[in-house]
């Protein structure tokens, strides 16, 4: 609708300075929504993690994760792990990003439940921004994974994927 509307409003100038400024108010406006889009993710996911902590305070007589060493068949994404590095990358809103160098790294780190879905998401890395998208992004997949198996029964299983991001100055 936003988009009609600008352009009904482009269509209709003929001064081509006008037309010029209605593109570069465009631009800005739809900077200013991702910007408020990714905001309001950011804040989303402080709810979920701070739900998620609160769950596990809750359950610290829980069983905990087995050892990697008892796993049959590790979690795994549907098309494989570059399959999930592709749709993380797709899903990373570059733009939330500030750095200084051009290459930044982070290692996420998150728990494949038993229904495939995942949680307690953190990265850890030297950026923050860019830590905090690469969380928003996992939390964001599409797909779930297929769980790992003990004994033939789904298992919760910790996952650790390292990311590179290298920004175009």
């Amino acid at each position: 609708m936003l988009n009609k509307e600008f352009k009904k409003k482009f269509d209709a100038e003929s001064n081509t300075f006008k037309k010029a400024s209605i593109k570069g108010d465009f631009l800005f406006f739809m900077k200013k929504m991702d910007s408020i889009e990714n905001t309001a993710l950011i804040g989303a996911l402080l709810r979920v993690r701070n739900l998620e902590d609160l769950h596990t305070i809750k359950n610290l007589k829980g069983t905990s994760l087995e050892k990697n060493s008892d796993v049959e068949k590790i979690a795994d994404y549907p098309g494989g792990i570059n399959s999930l590095r592709q749709e993380v990358a797709d899903l990373l809103y570059v733009d939330g990003v500030n750095s200084v160098t051009p290459t930044v790294k982070t290692d996420v780190a998150f728990i494949v439940e038993k229904d495939g879905s995942i949680s307690n998401v953190h990265a850890q890395g030297d950026n923050f921004t860019f830590n905090r998208q690469a969380e928003i992004a996992l939390y964001s997949l599409t797909e779930k994974f297929s769980p790992a198996t003990i004994k033939g029964d789904p298992a919760a299983y910790r996952f650790r994927i390292p990311l590179t991001l290298t920004l175009a100055k």
